[in-house]
């Protein structure tokens, strides 16, 4: 893999050496400059992406053509080998930290293909998020040699001199027109050489090809060796049409989903890449979402309230306009209940400009209070050095509606659960 160059949301990039140790920008060379623009280009004209989603390209006087990352995190690798890191904005001078927060915070999304992560066991300071996923796909591999390489019957062709099965009459004709005692056949076999098998074996041969991790490198290897009756699939379309996950193979859930993002070049977003480029880019808005979210239901557990996550019980007109707070807790006894909506942006500590809170959203935590019938509603906002000694930002409507604001500390969420609910008790 080529370099890496690592930014934050929001960062601004540019390739105007003027600017190099410029600490507003970002520096990269032309050559990566222009693919990264050809990429943003590329997703604009693509009917299934909307590259404004991603990034944002403008022009400014006295310093050129700027990119600037939006509120997508991850990897995009451009067609030369450069690496583009785009990081969460979480308030930590320290890379590693951020990158380790930012890892349990994915794992809450309901589709991030990973319910294994061993820290500890990564050296995260000097992994890229690329060679971080791919450890994580070694993990999910290991885990199933653990439990057991699964068999099944699949289809096998052989031109031997055994007739079993099925005669292929055009490829037999063809190959054995002069090999009289040889039969070109079709049928069932018993083994591990099943699709599911096929394509792990080749993720794991182009994992080693791309990876620049020597621990990674090593550690794909011995896993090969659990491999070897396995062929390593050719038609990665037809092998994972042929995938089949039920309750005997579940253990290969997430490792196809990874499978596919290593072979076919998908990600978990809108993202479409290509055979040059790839990325795997994921919306914050919706990771925080769901880390709080996973966070309240498992603190929650075992306790006299019922929560319900992207709740779907009102409108706001007759059947139109639905209501989806990120959060509604309710007391089993019906006595209480509470709405959360959680918003991924760095408030600033100016109470003039309310904090930095859009119009719009309290027009929508209102609106939430009327249909829900509550009167007490909590912002949920990410903690940033500005606002870390700001404890009590509300407000109240002239029909008592009261609008709360709470900071969630990322890297320490079960304890900022645990000060929500004493706040909210």
């Amino acid at each position: 893999m080529g370099k890496l160059l690592e930014v934050k949301e929001y960062d601004s990039i540019t390739c105007n050496e003027n600017f190099k140790e410029d600490k507003n920008y970002i520096f990269l060379d032309q050559e990566s400059f222009l693919e990264l623009e050809s990429l943003i280009l590329t997703f604009n004209n693509n009917d299934e992406t909307d590259g404004i989603k991603f990034f944002t390209l403008t022009s400014k006087r006295n310093i050129g053509k700027v990119i600037r990352a939006k509120n997508y995190v991850g990897i995009v690798q451009m067609r030369n080998g450069t690496q583009l890191q785009i990081l969460p904005k979480i308030d930590k001078s320290n890379i590693t930290d951020t990158k380790r927060t930012f890892i349990r915070m994915l794992r809450s999304l309901k589709d991030f293909p990973s319910e294994i992560f061993n820290e500890t066991s990564l050296k995260l300071e000097r992994m890229s998020l690329y060679e971080i996923f791919i450890n994580l796909y070694i993990q999910e591999v290991r885990n199933l040699i653990k439990k057991g390489i699964k068999s099944a019957y699949h289809n096998s062709e052989n031109n031997g001199s055994i007739y079993k099965g099925k005669l292929i009459f055009n490829e037999h004709i063809k190959r054995n027109i002069v090999h009289k005692d040889r039969f070109y056949v079709s049928f069932d076999d018993f083994g591990v050489n099943r699709a599911e098998n096929r394509l792990i074996k080749a993720t794991l041969f182009k994992l080693i090809k791309i990876s620049a991790s020597s621990k990674n490198i090593k550690e794909m290897r011995q896993l090969l060796l659990n491999f070897e009756n396995i062929n390593a699939s050719k038609n990665y379309q037809k092998d994972f049409s042929k995938v089949f996950i039920d309750r005997s193979t579940k253990d290969y859930k997430n490792l196809m989903r990874w499978s596919k993002v290593f072979l076919l070049n998908e990600s978990f977003t809108t993202f479409s890449g290509d055979t040059s480029a790839r990325a795997l880019l994921f919306p914050m808005e919706k990771v925080f979402e769901a880390y709080v979210g996973r966070s309240l239901k498992k603190a929650l557990a075992d306790t006299d309230w019922n929560i319900s996550l992207q709740d779907k019980g009102y409108y706001l007109f007759e059947r139109q306009f639905a209501l989806k707070p990120d959060i509604v807790i309710e007391k089993k006894d019906k006595s209480k209940k509470i709405i959360l909506d959680t918003k991924w942006k760095a408030l600033e500590n100016n109470p003039r400009s309310n904090y930095g809170i859009a119009q719009s959203d309290m027009y929508q935590m209102y609106a939430y209070a009327k249909k829900y019938k509550t009167n007490e509603i909590w912002l949920l906002y990410p903690i940033n050095s500005e606002m870390v000694n700001i404890e009590d930002i509300h407000f109240t409507s002239d029909d008592n509606i009261v609008v709360k604001v709470f900071f969630i500390d990322t890297s320490n969420i079960e304890e900022s659960i645990n000060e929500l609910k004493i706040r909210w008790n």
